[in-house]
């Protein structure tokens, strides 16, 4: 989604360049251009989240390449962060102007970034938070953009619940467990369940993978039979759910619940497969991050946390294409 602000703030920064300055669109890491080199480094490609999310800043970028040049990236699974911290070195050694990371893990990435600070980089946090106390360990300042976790859960939580008999057995799928997003998504469904007088009889990680939660998915179904919901912390997870309750031809319904608002969630939620999901439109958030690196580029200034929206999506609020 493009802004208006964003475009005004590039037009001062390309106004203190001068007229003999050249505006053009740059190589790869390269430092011809006098236009600022923004590099998102995502999680992982193979999450339709992430795929959108890339799609959504090249749509950005597309209606303001004389701006600024962008560098995507991401990485082939959620748990491999080596690969990613690479991506970060890589980037640093590019010499990019900025770094717009949705981190794999809210502490082992921070390294990392420290070195890219240490380079001039402006780094802006989207998706997943970085650990507040290990940012404080490095001296490191970097803004968060993006939508509250805990909300959302407590959110999609509150509405699968809703009608079930106190006592009702929940199972949680979480994801990668030092992820300050999975633990806040964590937190919200056990605050919903709570409320709600139910018991949350298993909390298991399936790490954000649709193969892995229809795996956990499976052995949760064997050892706790008359389970009644399951609240997966990304939509990847509750797919993978739907499908092995559906393997499992269980002689009851369970309620299952996502968070992201992928496509491909939608005609689970169409069939009832699925009760909901929340939109943390994660098509925007790059391009969130990208005006907010483009705004601390242009006045120096960094930008305080910035929160989000959300929104619940059920059957009866699915978006028509």
């Amino acid at each position: 989604m493009t802004k208006i602000t964003a475009v005004f703030l590039l037009a001062v920064l390309l106004s203190s360049c001068g007229p003999s300055e050249s505006t053009t669109k740059s190589s790869y890491g390269g430092n011809a251009s006098e236009i600022p080199v923004i590099a998102l480094v995502m999680k992982s490609l193979a999450n339709e989240f992430f795929v959108n999310m890339a799609a959504g800043a090249e749509a950005h970028h597309a209606e303001n390449s004389q701006y600024y040049e962008l560098i995507v990236n991401g990485i082939r699974n959620e748990s491999n962060l080596a690969q990613q911290v690479a991506l970060i070195d890589q980037m640093i050694s590019s010499g990019v102007d900025a770094i717009v990371v949705a981190p794999a893990d809210s502490r082992a990435l921070v390294p990392a970034l420290a070195r890219a600070d240490s380079a001039g980089i402006v780094i802006i946090n989207i998706d997943n938070r970085l650990e507040p106390e290990t940012l404080a360990e490095y001296d490191l300042q970097i803004p968060f953009i993006g939508p509250s976790n805990l909300t959302g859960a407590k959110m999609v939580g509150d509405f699968a619940l809703q009608g079930l008999a106190s006592g009702s057995e929940v199972a949680i799928l979480e994801g990668i467990t030092s992820a300050f997003n999975s633990i806040q998504r964590r937190i919200g469904f056990e605050q919903a369940v709570a409320e709600a007088g139910m018991d949350v009889v298993t909390l298991q990680s399936g790490e954000w993978d649709q193969s892995k939660a229809a795996q956990v998915t499976s052995a949760i179904l064997s050892q706790f039979p008359e389970l009644d919901v399951i609240l997966a912390a990304n939509d990847s997870m509750a797919l993978g759910a739907a499908s092995a309750v559906g393997l499992a031809a269980v002689d009851h319904e369970i309620v299952i619940a996502g968070f992201d608002n992928i496509p491909a969630i939608h005609p689970l939620i169409e069939s009832g497969k699925v009760v909901a999901t929340v939109d943390q439109f994660g098509d925007q958030l790059a391009a969130f991050g990208i005006e907010y690196a483009l705004e601390v580029l242009s006045t120096g200034v960094v930008p305080q946390d910035r929160e989000t929206p959300l929104e619940l999506i059920t059957a009866q609020s699915l978006p028509t294409y």
